[in-house]
C-alpha cells in the first residue's frame, strides 16, 4: 500500500492538472465553437420570392379553358410580347368558338400594374392600355370587339420575372348589358359635348398627354370598338403667325401626329379622319399670347 501511495498521489495531481488546464483554455474553444454554430445558422440564404404568374383561365358555366400560360408583358409596357404560347393561341380560338356560339356573352379583359410602372401609352392607366393590347389580338383573330369590355387593376403585389411580367391579364365571362345602347349614346353625347382638345407651342407638332386626355382617348376607342361605321375625325388649327400656307401645313402635321399617336395605341387608321384648318377657324383672339396659346390646337371628336 505504502510503495502504491506515490502512484496514486501522481495520478491524482495528473487528472487534477488536467481539468485545470481543460477548463482554463477549453472553454474558450467551445465558446468559439458555438459562436461559429450560430453564425452557421445566421447565413442560411433567404429564398427570394416566385415571380407572380396568372393562367389563361376563362369559365363560364359548363365551359373552361384553363392553362398556366398567358399574354406577358415588359415593365413599363403595353405591348404584348410575341410570340405567343400554342397554350395562348388555343385559349384565343376556344374563347373565339364559344363566344361566337353565345352572341349575348362578353368577355372583360383586365390588365394589371403596378403603381411604379411608366404609363408611355394613351390610356389613363397601364393595366387598361394593356387589357386594350389584348383585346385587339382577340378582335383580330376573330372575336368581335363588341364582345369585349376592357379595365384597367392596380396591383402592386405584381412580382416580374427580371423585366418581365408573366400574364398580368384576368379574364371573366358575363351577360352582355341590356342597357348597353343607352350608354353608347351617352358616351356619344359626352365625346361630342366635351371631345380631346390637345394645345401646342409654337411651330410644335408633337405634346405629351394628360391623364384626362388619355382618358378622353379611352372614352373614343371604347365608342369606335362598340359601334360599327363609327369613325372620329382629327382636325389641326394654328395661330396666325406667319406665312398661311405654311400654317396649313403645320395644322395638317398636328392632326397627323394625334392620328398617329391614336393608332399606335389600338384605334384602327381607317375610323380616323384627319384634316386642318390652319389659321382659319379661331376660338380666341390672335392680338393676345394666350388668345394665340387657345388657338394652336388639335381636336379629335367624333363624325
Amino acid at each position: 500500500m505504502t510503495k502504491n501511495l506515490p502512484y496514486l498521489l501522481g495520478m491524482i495531481i495528473t487528472i487534477l492538472i488536467g481539468t485545470f488546464f481543460y477548463f482554463t483554455y477549453c472553454s474558450d474553444c467551445r465558446l468559439a465553437t458555438a459562436e461559429t454554430e450560430q453564425v452557421q445558422e445566421e447565413i442560411i440564404p433567404v429564398k427570394e420570392p416566385e415571380p407572380t404568374s396568372f393562367p389563361f383561365s376563362v369559365k363560364d358555366g359548363e365551359y373552361a379553358f384553363d392553362v398556366n400560360d398567358n399574354f406577358n408583358f415588359d415593365l413599363s409596357s403595353s405591348s404584348v410580347l410575341m410570340p405567343l404560347s400554342e397554350n395562348v393561341s388555343n385559349g384565343v380560338e376556344s374563347l373565339k368558338s364559344y363566344l361566337l356560339e353565345n352572341n349575348n356573352k362578353v368577355i372583360n379583359i383586365t390588365g394589371l400594374y403596378r403603381s411604379d410602372e411608366d404609363n408611355p401609352s394613351a390610356f389613363p392607366n397601364l393595366g387598361l392600355a394593356r387589357a386594350n393590347a389584348v383585346k385587339n389580338y382577340l378582335v383580330a383573330n376573330g372575336i368581335p370587339s363588341v364582345q369585349t369590355s376592357i379595365f384597367g387593376k392596380l396591383m402592386d403585389e405584381l412580382l416580374p420575372l427580371d423585366n418581365t411580367l408573366l400574364g398580368p391579364i384576368t379574364y371573366e365571362i358575363e351577360e352582355g348589358n341590356e342597357n348597353a345602347g343607352e350608354a353608347l349614346e351617352a358616351l356619344h353625347d359626352e365625346i361630342i359635348a366635351n371631345p380631346l382638345v390637345l394645345y401646342f407651342q409654337t411651330g410644335q407638332a408633337a405634346i405629351n398627354l394628360t391623364t384626362e386626355q388619355r382618358q378622353k382617348v379611352a372614352n373614343i376607342s371604347s365608342y369606335l370598338d362598340k359601334v360599327e361605321g363609327a369613325s372620329c375625325k382629327v382636325v389641326g388649327h394654328t395661330d396666325n403667325t406667319g406665312n398661311r400656307i405654311t400654317n396649313i401645313g403645320l395644322g395638317q402635321e398636328r392632326a397627323d401626329f394625334a392620328k398617329a399617336y391614336l393608332v399606335s395605341n389600338g384605334i384602327s387608321a381607317d375610323k380616323i379622319n384627319t384634316s386642318s384648318q390652319g389659321p382659319d377657324s379661331p376660338i380666341a383672339t390672335n392680338a393676345t399670347e394666350e388668345g394665340r396659346s387657345k388657338n394652336r390646337r388639335t381636336v379629335v371628336t367624333l363624325n
